[in-house]
């Protein structure tokens, strides 16, 4: 249902509860001095040209709420604002973050918040204002800085979860896990658009503090308004100290891929270098063998007429030769640290 909620105040209570948009229209005109505020989900064109028809919403900014897809900002129209926040959640079942967005309207005699996504919880807002109608009493801003409150508080959570997976990430380097470099890649994706939906709303609050006195705000709206500031400051900070760890945690990671490549490459160097010591000393036995193989085999072919075949020295003299050789071959290889 896209009207999630639909009151009129008064002194800081709601004094109706109308049932549709032009009810509220008709009930807000009776009751004058109070305020209406309406919360939207996903609302149709339909309904945002009644809204806007109503309210007199600049058309550029209602046709930033029926598009979407706008990045944090705080416009003014004459005496309306038109804040986009980027809510955030962070889901522990999958590990990752969910960005929303939502579109707030507010101006003399009416507050409209409009989601685009389940976060966040607006009616918890909704509860806390009206649980403390001396803060709601003071108008429509009032909405406007607890929204704000509520999408920096809900930023805690997202900080918890992503600082958690750094930490886990920084385990799977050193455990040299294969699939760190994607994880690490997806992270630094996440942390950088939890840095675009953050860091804008510094500057959100600082417009909103610069016009304090030219447009008389309470001063406990004031207060809120400094409170958040503080908050959002402390995430911009963390969410920029992620991102430095995890600028690190590649260069970390790309030095220990090198370092095993390096180690496997020294390993597979030893491996060759042993192999050709082997190759040698098995080539130098070879040899060895082959001096008296060659002369055996000569005289081993049973010709008739052969030199020394029928001189009583000719078989120790082919002995002699044999270890001679041998011998020699030995030494040879010997002093070149082939054997």
């Amino acid at each position: 249902m896209p009207i999630i909620d639909n009151a009129v105040y008064r002194d800081g209570l709601r004094v109706a509860t109308p049932a549709s948009l032009e009810e509220t229209f008709e009930t807000r005109e009776r009751h004058g001095g109070g305020f209406a505020w309406i919360g939207l989900y996903r609302p149709t064109d339909d309904e945002l040209d009644a809204v806007q028809a109503e309210f007199g919403l600049h058309h550029l900014a209602v046709e930033d709420a029926r598009k979407g897809h706008q990045r944090p900002k705080l416009e003014r129209y004459g005496q309306t604002l038109f804040a986009v926040l980027k809510p955030a959640r962070y889901l522990d079942d999958v590990e990752q973050v969910e960005f929303g967005e939502l579109h707030v309207f507010v101006g003399p005699g009416f507050a409209i918040t409009i989601r685009h996504a389940e976060s966040p919880d607006l009616t918890r807002v909704r509860r806390r204002l009206e649980g403390t109608p001396e803060l709601l009493a003071r108008g429509p801003e009032a909405v406007l800085y607890a929204v704000i409150d509520e999408v920096v508080d809900e930023y805690g959570p997202v900080v918890s979860g992503l600082e958690n997976d750094i930490d886990e990430i920084e385990q799977q380097l050193f455990d040299g896990d294969p699939a760190v470099t994607r994880r690490i890649y997806d992270l630094a994706a996440e942390v950088m658009d939890f840095q675009r939906a953050t860091k804008p709303i510094v500057g959100i609050l600082d417009a909103l503090e610069r016009g304090f006195e030219k447009y008389g705000v309470d001063l406990e709206l004031q207060r809120y308004l400094r409170d958040a500031d503080d908050h959002v400051l402390r995430i911009v900070d963390r969410g920029e100290s992620f991102r430095q760890l995890l600028q690190n945690a590649l260069a970390v990671h790309s030095t220990l891929v090198t370092q095993r490549q390096n180690d496997e490459m020294q390993r597979l160097t030893e491996t060759s270098l042993r192999q050709s010591e082997e190759v040698k000393k098995i080539s130098s036995w070879a040899a060895i063998i082959f001096a008296p193989t060659l002369i055996a085999s000569i005289y081993g072919m049973n010709f008739r007429f052969m030199p020394e075949l029928d001189s009583p020295l000719g078989y120790p003299l082919s002995l002699v030769g044999m270890a001679a050789f041998a011998t020699a071959l030995y030494v040879v290889f010997k002093r070149r640290n082939w054997m």
